[in-house]
């Protein structure tokens, strides 16, 4: 069950393969995140020191967080991956000029999980390509509709 998805990542890059990975929260986030006040638009992960770092993701404090906690929206969040998951992805990343872009926000066993994935840029050809097939699907479809 997704709960924020990033729908420009699949306009703006093609998308090798993707990795669900914990993500290192507190506890208002938490809460925020459930009541659906988070967007990815402007995310991105970085690698640093050898793990990766969500980045850009904003998550709207609720009215009723705690008067001791001072929330910062756009901290910088940690992905928790396997050791084996996170090295294979560095090599990509530095190699072979990839980029890793969070996907979306879901819930796996009633923890919220980021789906992110291993992507290469499009150039705009591409967009206008993928727009033109997007469109002519739909009309392929509107057409089936109507000769029934």
């Amino acid at each position: 069950m997704s709960i924020v998805e990033n729908r420009k990542a699949r306009h703006d890059y093609f998308i090798e393969e993707t990795f669900e990975a914990g993500i290192e929260l507190q506890g208002w986030e938490v809460k925020a995140i459930r009541a659906g006040r988070a967007n990815l638009k402007e995310a991105y992960v970085i690698v640093k020191d050898g793990e990766l770092f969500l980045l850009g993701m904003h998550v709207t404090p609720l009215a009723s967080a705690s008067t001791h906690v001072h929330p910062d929206p756009t901290r910088t969040r940690k992905l928790l991956l396997h050791r084996r998951e996170i090295d294979r992805l560095i090599g990509q990343v530095e190699r072979a000029g990839y980029t890793l872009v969070p996907l979306d926000l879901h819930f796996s066993r009633g923890r919220i999980k980021a789906t992110i994935g291993l992507a290469k840029g499009k150039k705009q050809h591409d967009k206008r390509e993928a727009e033109k097939e997007r469109d002519w699907l739909r009309e392929k479809a509107r057409l089936m509709r109507e000769k029934r």
